[in-house]
Order: C-alpha cells, then structure tokens, then sequence
C-alpha cells in the first residue's frame, strides 16, 4: 500500500456550469445538494478520506461562497493527523491576474500550494461526480505498473459515450490512444474494447469503449514537466500530449459512476437514489460520506400518503402525497399538496414566528411548498415559496425562463433559489 503521506489529492471545482444552470445560478457545481443532507463535493472528499488521503486541496472560482462554507463546517481535523482541506481560489500574482482557463491551467497556477507539503504523487479529481472508489487501489497500480500517469476508466457502451473522452488500452493496460469526445463512428469504432481485455470484464451484451472518468493519478516530477508550457485542459491538451512520451495506464473501473454534468442527469441521480435498490449506496458503514453535521430534529411526517421517498432531517410534512420524490433538509410541505418526481432541496434556516407573521401581512408565501399544490417533474431550490393551490409541471412546455423564476431546462421543471411564487399560480 502506498503510504498517505505520499500523495496530495485535488478536487477540481468546474467552471461556470452552464449546463447545470440554473442550479449553479448562486453556486458553482460542487456546492450544489445531493440526496437530501449533501453537496456534490462530499463524493470526492469522502472517497479521500475513506482511502486514507487526508490532504486534499479543492480548486475552486466561480460563485464559491457557499462551497467555502460548506467545507470549513463540514471538515475540521485535528492537529495528530496532518490532514487538511485548503480551498484554493483563482487569485492574482505577479505572473498572472486571470481567471483558471481550464482544469490544467488551475493546476498549474496551484504548484507553488503543493510543493510545500511533502508528495510524490498527485491524484486529480472533479467535484461533480457521484461514485465510490477506494483511491488507494488506483494509486497502488500506478506503483506497481510504473506509470507516469495513470487514468481511472470505465466501460461504457457504444450508444452512451457521447461527450465522453475515450482511450484504446492494451492488454497489459497500457494507453495506445486517447481522443477527447469522438463523433466519428469510425474512430469510435477503432476505440472498443479488445476481445482479450473484454473477457477480464464483467460481461456485457453490448460494444464499449473505455471512457475516461477525469480522474487522474501523476507522478510528482512527470506533472510539473507536462504542465511546463501553456496547455489547459488535461483531457482535450495534456494527455494527448504525453503519448508517446511517458508511460500512461489505465486503471479500469467497474462500480457505479454518474457525472453530474447537466440538470438532467443530476434530476435522475437524485431520483435513483429513492428506488429500493439504488445504484450509489449510501448505506454503506465502511465507507461512509461525511457532510456538514447540522444537528436537526428528526422530520415529522403525519398523515402522509409516501412512495419511494428520501426524507431529510428537520422536515415537516403534513397531510401530503409523495411519490417519487427527494425531499432535504428542513422542507416544510403545507396539506393536502401532491408532489411526484420532485426534488425539493428544502432551506438553509428556519423561519420564526415573527417571520411567517410578517409573510402573511405582506401576502407573500412563507418558505417552503404551501397547501394544496399538484408539483410534477420539478426541482424546487432552496429557500424556495410556493404559495398555495400552486400547479406546477414542464409538460408540454418548452425549455425556457417563465414567470416568478421558474425555469426549464432538459424538460425540468426548476423554481429558483429564493424564488416566490405566488399563490395560484400555474404553468
């Protein structure tokens, strides 16, 4: 086993995300909630820690006010273990005073950070992505084999690889070419997995490729070397550039694995989650993912029609249906409302007395989902109002901004965070 303090973990916290607009409209990608009680960023720090890489560094830019505090309530160690967790925000130098212009362009400006603690190797990784690994494994390869870099994999079938970065791997695993978001049924047909490599997989009816999954493992002086020049992606600009002249594996993985990367996908993530059988488990004890402890009541739930439902902790349902639904922390749902496919990121405080007193003097909806409301096929941000006897479905209805900050996007339905949507409404 490779020795913790051999290696600094870095979790990449993404650019605009567009494509996650308008969950990302007050908050980067990492920060936004998962599952009930969590934030994206909670993967990969959790996959560290449970891996014994407790020196992580996050890189992060663009609306990071509630990742920055979401970390420094969520992760404190104590002074025995040598862990931490900095937040490295894109800054002004004397070298440079733009914004990071890509994922090695971020890294290369945070070399100065690394080389003050102790490494030999770097593990690169995004902030929005859900999955499990156990990082020790993949560092352990890269040892064994004696690689430059090693990239994690996964196989993904040929009808689902759009957007995907894919790699044509050798039987001893070593990397023969990698080619950033192929189009060409050609080209993506010279990338499927070799018959002799496909039979040390699980079986599969259909022809794969194997995708990168943007997790990276350098050796320390291979990484300052590849970033010694103006490149700035790892995926579409470095690791084509290293081919041929350093050593690149492929560490195959075979578990669950979901990039959080547009507002569809994360919509259906959540919603797996309340299946029986989710694929991402988080009950697994061995392994657990930490997140802020808040130290909340226990949710109330009366009279409650519920199928297939995640609850969060504080919540307070009365007199409701749901079906199909993620409902976090805090959400406050009014009687007799019917919610189905919903994600309901719940609120960041509770409202007092003289709050909800001065909501009703002013006519606007108090937080949360008021009574009598049919929700379908939506996403309600946190500090959301909806009113009552408020309908609300993207059924047949264009992709776009509508009144009162509801938007949809990917044929989802989403109210905005803090948005107000008055009483009888409906779109």
């Amino acid at each position: 086993m490779a020795e913790s303090k051999r290696v600094l973990s870095v979790i990449m916290g993404g650019g605009r995300g567009t494509r996650l607009y308008p969950l990302t409209k007050e908050r980067c990608k990492p920060a936004v909630p998962l599952a009930g009680k969590y934030r994206l960023v909670d993967i990969p720090i959790s996959n560290c820690l449970n891996s014994g890489y407790n020196r992580i560094f996050v890189l992060s830019q663009f609306l990071t006010a509630s990742l920055h505090r979401h970390i420094q309530k969520s992760y404190q160690f104590d002074p025995f273990g040598g862990g931490f967790i900095d937040i490295l925000s894109a800054e002004q130098t004397e070298k440079s005073n733009a914004w990071y212009e890509g994922t090695a362009d971020a890294v290369r400006r945070n070399l100065v950070h690394f080389h003050r603690h102790g490494h030999d190797y770097v593990l690169i990784l995004s902030g929005d992505q859900l999955y499990r690994m156990d990082f020790s494994k993949i560092v352990d390869q890269h040892i064994a084999t004696g690689a430059d870099v090693t990239i994690a994999a996964i196989p993904f079938p040929v009808s689902k690889i759009e957007g995907l970065g894919l790699m044509r791997v050798a039987d001893d695993l070593t990397i023969a070419e990698f080619v950033e978001k192929p189009k060409d049924p050609a080209v993506i047909n010279s990338l499927v997995i070799s018959p002799a490599l496909e039979q040390k997989l699980t079986p599969a009816a259909e022809k794969r490729c194997l995708a990168s999954m943007g997790i990276y493992v350098f050796s320390r002086e291979v990484l300052r070397k590849a970033l010694d020049n103006n490149m700035k992606d790892f995926g579409k600009e470095v690791i084509p550039a290293l081919l041929g002249n350093s050593k690149l594996c492929s560490y195959i993985f075979e578990g669950y694995w979901e990039d959080i990367g547009t507002v569809s996908a994360f919509f259906e993530a959540n919603l797996a989650l309340a299946q029986p059988l989710p694929p991402f488990n988080f009950f697994d004890r061995a392994a657990p993912i930490y997140t802020h402890p808040r130290y909340l009541p226990a949710s109330k739930i009366n009279r409650c029609s519920i199928d297939h439902v995640i609850i969060g902790d504080g919540c307070l349902v009365t007199d409701s249906s749901l079906k199909h639904c993620v409902i976090s922390i805090r959400s406050i749902l009014g009687e007799n409302s019917n919610l189905e496919d919903v994600v309901m990121m719940g609120a960041d405080y509770y409202q007092t007395d003289t709050e909800v007193a001065a909501d009703k003097a002013q006519n606007r909806p108090s937080i949360g989902v008021g009574r009598n409301c049919r929700i379908r096929h939506a996403i309600i941000d946190k500090n959301a109002r909806i009113g009552d006897n408020v309908v609300l479905s993207p059924e047949g209805k264009p992709d776009g901004d509508y009144a009162h900050e509801v938007v949809i996007r990917d044929g989802i339905l989403c109210v905005c965070k803090g948005a107000i949507i008055p009483s009888g409404f409906t779109l």
